[in-house]
């Protein structure tokens, strides 16, 4: 286990309508779904990408490797609720193929379509302005809840970090 003092197994106090859809266990896309509202995964960037101080244990690579990222906005009725970085080793060929799906769910291969899959417990952590998933999320808000978890396929470790837009509360009941 990758251990990770600002990453936390509890997640932060939230009401519970938001707190359903930070600590879903299973897939948060089909937590989305659930809501009604016309769901769709707007890609942002991929390929090549410095990793975040807290990323290089997490995959086995040294701190200054690159790493391959997937960042999408994930909405409900075309309003941002969820933006998302999916990581993994540059060129793995077990991850990249999968994480190279243009507006498609990751999380409908991660939750049905590979049985192997080994999935770490959620770790959850509220982010400030000056982190990183924060800034890229482009939310203007103190404070942003996120959740993150790694996966294992193939011997290859891919990690999901999802961070909750303020616009969620609207869309959670």
């Amino acid at each position: 286990m990758i251990e990770d003092s600002h990453w936390l197994p509890q997640p932060p106090a939230l009401s519970p309508a938001l707190l359903g859809f930070v600590t879903e266990p299973g897939s948060l896309t089909e937590r989305l779904l659930a809501t009604g509202h016309r769901f769709a995964v707007q890609p942002l960037s991929q390929g090549s990408s410095p990793a975040h101080a807290d990323e290089p244990a997490l995959l086995g690579i040294a701190p200054d490797e690159q790493l391959y990222a997937r960042h999408v906005l994930l909405t409900l009725d075309e309003v941002p609720v969820v933006y998302a970085r999916s990581i993994a080793r540059l060129d793995c060929p077990v991850w990249q193929p999968i994480l190279d799906r243009g507006s498609r769910s990751l999380g409908f291969t991660l939750f049905g379509g590979l049985p192997q899959l080994q999935r770490a417990p959620l770790h959850y952590r509220q982010l400030d302005r000056n982190h990183p998933l924060h800034q890229a999320s482009t939310a203007q808000a103190d404070s942003l809840s996120a959740r993150r978890c790694r996966f294992v396929l193939d011997d290859a470790p891919m990690v999901v970090c999802e961070v909750f837009l303020p616009a969620l509360k609207d869309f959670a009941r």
